[in-house]
């Protein structure tokens, strides 16, 4: 294999190049494979002898960049081969523990710390630290592991709480390209949904030819109990499936629980789980105990199904599902009183999340079955207030149904609780004051005593203004929200009628409209001062940000137009996508006319873009203050780059980077300071143009 030549460093290196189709600059590269530029290039001086017996050829030019030569035929050969060796980008750390545990739970038995280290092409004492670093995790599943001097390291443990770490593992892990390939593709052919996928995944702790046989037989059960599930579940089915026929192919069986089996065979799901057993049997003559069946139907009943597709009939589903709501209406009281009102008009909480969610949660407690919640802890640690009230809300489930809601399953109710509560506080911050009117006949006397109830009631929620009949001018009504008022009033106004007295019904009432009111826009005197207002923020904030994030920077005079793109590209996006984007754009703005002005000797490169989400001016100089050698780049010194986003304000970014590209013909001082100037005399200079360019835009308005 080819990594007995190649150093994880070296693999990565060599793939990334046999994947381009020509020249590449050392530091394009080194941030393509995310390492530095300097362990690029100490790794570069062994390459050439290893690419040797392949009859390839590695190539550089200063200024141009690093490829390979050679017939295309061994270039594949060799790409195959180190692909199939799993390089791992070793100096991440966090990333090298991960696979440390996954290699160890792909075999269990005694290996010395040189298989390890070998693997990663770390030294074996990087190996004892990481081993340090993962006990704890296998701790938390009962399983030790061991040394034995002189001979090396395995994991000890029962074989329930080995298959339940594997199960942790594949849960905390299951978002990866090739898993969510799989359940895409799990209504295609099973060869499509094995083949061309990479191996540098979970999937490494199984047989390939095991997950694919495994698929075929659940593929063939056409069951609305398996199409229903959600991806996870389904994927978390197929993998559970796979591990116990991989298990017990080895003879490593779950200890025998009577209890548990005899409880699940009346079970309606272990049908289902049997049909699954037999056609496993079947496919891989093997005989399956009770016990594995049993698990299969408590992987099964503790499943999620998909989330409800809220169309009408489902609505009208939910609607008659009378119990639930009242269910769902009480578990919102109790997590908070001060805030359930607005809770429960937050459809997408109630309907897509809480009911969604609580019917399989109380399918799963209704027949004892267990569910993993990776999060528990980090929300336990992070949301603590969140789960504590979620403690009163699972008391609900308990009361009423007299089922004790575990740990796990209060943790996936506090996701849902909080992630509502988080939506709803974001709301909050476009929330005001409420203008509320006390009208009575006098404006004295009993609307005292209302006033007094009300911001007793909403305190600093509201403002509150007393009336009589004839002090309601135009600019009362104007300026007021709704009036609460005793006597009948001619006015065109949003008016509550009440008692005198405001009994509970009534302060209701008021609470209604006061929610109402304080997510609405405030009612203006003069709509287009606030416009106003609104732009000239807007353009403030825009002049503000070109003149404090300009980017400065310098190159080499070698360098060609296209790597100068690359350059400028790497400083103002962080983003590969991004990056990529702005090098088009400027590209095919150039193409449509050039704006290379060599008498001037200088290059003003400009583009729309979705590159940037801010206007950008960005000055890019030769070291030495001599022109560019690129010929397209001649008699040029300096680069300059205006970016305008593509969103809704292009007229206005344009309009500001316009003044700047104006002052560079009309002002010479200005040119050269950006020719061979500093960062901050040419930002000073920009901060004064368009200094006044604001002074005359306010002038307009």
């Amino acid at each position: 294999m080819a990594g007995n030549d190649f150093t994880p460093r070296m693999q990565q290196i060599v793939l990334a190049l046999l994947k381009e189709h020509g020249p590449v600059p050392v530091k394009q590269l080194a941030d393509q494979i995310h390492i530095s530029k300097r362990t690029v290039q100490r790794e570069l001086e062994y390459i050439p002898r290893a690419l040797k017996k392949y009859g390839l050829t590695f190539c550089s030019k200063t200024g141009t960049g690093i490829w390979l030569e050679g017939d295309r035929t061994q270039m594949e050969v060799l790409k195959a081969e180190l692909e199939a060796d799993d390089a791992l980008d070793v100096s991440d750390r966090m990333e090298r523990q991960k696979r440390l545990v996954l290699e160890i739970l792909k075999d269990k038995t005694l290996k010395k710390l040189y298989y390890y280290s070998d693997i990663f092409g770390v030294s074996e004492a990087t190996v004892s630290s990481d081993l340090e670093a993962v006990k704890e995790w296998f701790h938390k599943y009962h399983l030790e592991i061991k040394r034995k001097p002189g001979y090396g390291v395995f994991i000890e443990g029962s074989e329930r709480d080995f298959r339940r770490a594997l199960r942790v593992f594949i849960d905390e892990n299951i978002h990866t390209e090739m898993i969510q390939g799989l359940y895409e593709d799990r209504n295609q052919s099973v060869l499509n949904v094995i083949q061309n996928k990479s191996e540098r995944n979970i999937y490494r702790i199984l047989d390939d030819d095991i997950v694919k046989r495994v698929i075929a037989c659940i593929l063939r059960i056409r069951d609305k109990r398996i199409l229903n599930l959600t991806q996870d579940s389904y994927l978390g089915l197929v993998i559970h499936v796979a591990i116990a026929v991989n298990r017990i192919r080895r003879q490593e069986i779950i200890e025998e629980n009577p209890l548990m089996a005899d409880f699940l065979q009346k079970d309606q799901d272990y049908d289902l789980a049997k049909t699954i057993t037999k056609s496993l049997e079947e496919e891989f003559q093997i005989q399956i105990p009770e016990i594995e069946c049993a698990y299969i139907c408590l992987h099964i009943k503790g499943s999620k199904i998909q989330q409800l597709n809220i169309d009408e009939k489902s609505k009208s589903e939910i609607e008659e599902s009378r119990e639930l709501w009242e269910v769902v209406n009480e578990m919102i009281d109790c997590y908070n009183d001060g805030m359930a009102y607005l809770l429960k008009q937050d459809e997408e909480f109630v309907i897509q999340g809480l009911i969604a969610h609580l019917k399989p949660t109380l399918v799963r407690l209704a027949n004892g079955m267990k569910i993993q919640n990776p999060l528990l802890e980090q929300i336990k640690r992070d949301y603590p207030a969140i789960f504590e009230r979620c403690r009163n809300v699972a008391r609900v489930i308990e009361e009423r149904y007299g089922y004790e809601v575990p740990e796990p399953e209060i943790g996936f109710l506090a996701v849902h609780f909080g992630a509502a509560e988080v939506r709803m506080e974001s709301r909050k911050e476009n929330r005001r004051k409420v203008n509320i009117g006390i009208v009575c006949a006098s404006g004295i006397g009993i609307s005292r005593l209302m006033s007094s109830k009300i911001a007793r009631d909403f305190s600093d929620r509201v403002e509150l203004s007393v009336y009589g009949m004839t002090d309601l001018s135009p600019y009362v009504l104007n300026k007021t929200d709704f009036f609460v008022s005793t006597v009948p009033l001619k006015e065109e106004a949003d008016i509550l009628y009440v008692s005198p007295l405001l009994s509970d019904e009534e302060m209701e009432r008021i609470a209604g409209k006061v929610r109402q009111c304080e997510y609405m826009p405030k009612k203006q005197d003069n709509k287009e001062f606030t416009i106003q207002l609104d732009q000239v923020n807007f353009m403030a904030v825009q002049i503000k940000n070109v003149i404090r994030l300009m980017e400065y920077h310098r190159v080499d005079n070698g360098i060609t137009f296209e790597e100068l793109l690359i350059a400028v590209s790497e400083k103002l996006a962080s983003f590969a996508d991004r990056q990529i984007m702005i090098q088009e754009d400027l590209m095919r703005r150039e193409r449509l006319s050039s704006q290379i002005f060599p008498d001037l000797n200088f290059a003003l490169l400009h583009a729309r873009t979705e590159g940037v989400v801010k206007p950008v001016f960005s000055v890019c100089q030769t070291k030495d203050g001599t022109p560019f050698s690129d010929p397209y780049l001649k008699g040029v010194c300096v680069v300059l780059v205006m970016l305008v986003p593509k969103d809704d304000h292009e007229a206005e970014n344009s309009e500001i980077l316009g003044v700047l590209s104006e002052r560079l013909i009309e002002e010479e001082e200005f040119l050269e300071a950006v020719r061979h100037g500093g960062k901050e005399e040419i930002r000073a200079f920009v901060s004064q143009y368009l200094n006044q360019y604001f002074r005359h835009y306010l002038d307009k308005m």
